[in-house]
């Protein structure tokens, strides 16, 4: 299996656990001035279900893209320390470009005291997910070694 297909399944799995409890945050009324949904919604005009679309595709597919090329630039096995950092990469990106596009400021400041706290908590728990779920498709499914020619040489 390619790291390109097990970033992109492990993202699949990460961005399924991180709109769980995105649901459940919204459900339960916790920290309601932090909602991306909303902030993807303000952005670009688009419905509720474009944004959580949104989410889903860069969840799956640019996130996890980028996570497999991450995986190649650095050679150690621990993958949860790797999705832990890869997490906090993803937040980084996403205080210094989404939140002010966005209109929420830098690290989204004009959201609120807490909007940089719950979204790194968000990330890291992504970022987790993420490199755990990759490495056991690693560990599952390693990548095909290329075969070796048994033809001897001829004289």
């Amino acid at each position: 299996m390619s790291n390109s297909l097990r970033g992109m399944i492990a993202g699949m799995v990460a961005t399924l656990v991180l709109c769980g409890i995105l649901v459940v945050k919204s459900n339960m009324g916790l920290w309601p001035e932090v909602n991306i949904i909303r902030l993807l919604v303000n952005l670009g005009s688009i419905s509720v279900v474009q944004a959580w679309m949104d989410h889903f595709i860069v969840g799956v597919v640019v996130w996890g893209l980028l996570f497999g090329a991450f995986d190649t630039m650095w050679e150690s096995r621990a993958y949860w320390l790797k999705g832990l950092l890869f997490g906090v990469f993803g937040w980084l990106v996403m205080m210094i470009l989404f939140m002010p596009l966005a209109k929420a400021g830098w690290f989204g400041t004009r959201i609120g005291p807490t909007a940089a706290f719950v979204t790194l908590g968000m990330h890291l728990v992504y970022g987790l997910v993420l490199g755990v779920a990759y490495g056991l498709l690693t560990t599952w499914y390693p990548a095909k070694q290329p075969e070796k020619s048994s033809a001897t040489p001829q004289s």
